[in-house]
């Protein structure tokens, strides 16, 4: 059988099966083990399929158009959350000036901040009410209160942004994928991310690892303008854009 034909075939059986191995492609095409995993290599680098350990898996990619409540979204992967957010809380040092975006992975954070003397910069509500409890220093941007997850959002925050320069960024994201990038469902929120980024000397981007391979609808921006910390890692070809923690 031709390469052509033979790939043909694998991403046809990927298409049916959802899940394939290496073993049962060999059933499938009749070629050896080591032609079905050059194959693989091959198509995973063309971004037709996720290789894994001993087979492959179909590329993810979802659009999501609503954006959950904070409450919802803290209910959801919360122990992958909870270990991002420990791991995040571990890179700042004293006299840090750190950005902390709305999400509820990125409030996790403030649980394990033991820099006491690092400044703190939010446009999340919740964050700039846990802070001072911990005996942190925050300042909270101004702008448009933005219901269901309170973060605030608008010009008036983009422009309040531009007068820091941050040594540490943090955000959360709602989609990560190679194409477009990092997303949020909302324009004017994903600006303020971006303009947090544009101040930022160092920006991570907090992702449990369900966020990969979706996209919503605004773009904050290309995987290579952050690095992601996450909890774990399936598809290998993120790590071609970006720098990755997995925790």
């Amino acid at each position: 059988m031709l390469a052509e034909l033979r790939m043909e075939a694998i991403l046809a059986e990927l298409e049916k099966e959802q899940s394939v191995s290496v073993a049962h492609l060999c059933q499938v095409t009749g070629a050896s083990e080591a032609t079905i995993r050059r194959d693989l290599n091959e198509l995973a680098r063309r971004g037709k399929l996720n290789k894994v350990h001993g087979g492959a898996l179909p590329i993810r990619k979802e659009f999501h158009g609503e954006e959950l409540n904070m409450d919802e979204k803290r209910q959801l992967h919360a122990a992958e959350k909870m270990r991002v957010a420990r791991y995040a809380a571990g890179l700042i040092t004293d006299n840090d000036v750190v950005y902390l975006d709305a999400g509820s992975t990125v409030m996790h954070m403030i649980e394990y901040i033991q820099a006491a003397q690092a400044t703190f910069v939010t446009n999340s509500v919740e964050c700039v009410q846990r802070l001072p409890l911990r005996g942190l220093h925050a300042y909270v941007l101004g702008g448009v209160l933005k219901p269901g997850t309170l973060a605030i959002i608008g010009a008036e925050a983009v422009q309040c942004l531009k007068q820091y320069n941050f040594t540490k960024a943090f955000l959360g994201t709602n989609g990560i994928a190679v194409d477009p990038g990092f997303t949020t469902p909302d324009p004017e929120e994903a600006m303020v991310k971006r303009t947090a980024a544009a101040h930022a000397r160092d920006t991570w981007v907090l992702a449990d690892s369900s966020k990969f391979g979706i996209i919503t609808a605004a773009t904050v921006m290309p995987l290579d303008g952050a690095r992601i910390i996450t909890d774990r890692l399936d598809d290998r070809r993120y790590l071609e854009y970006t720098g990755i923690e997995v925790v």
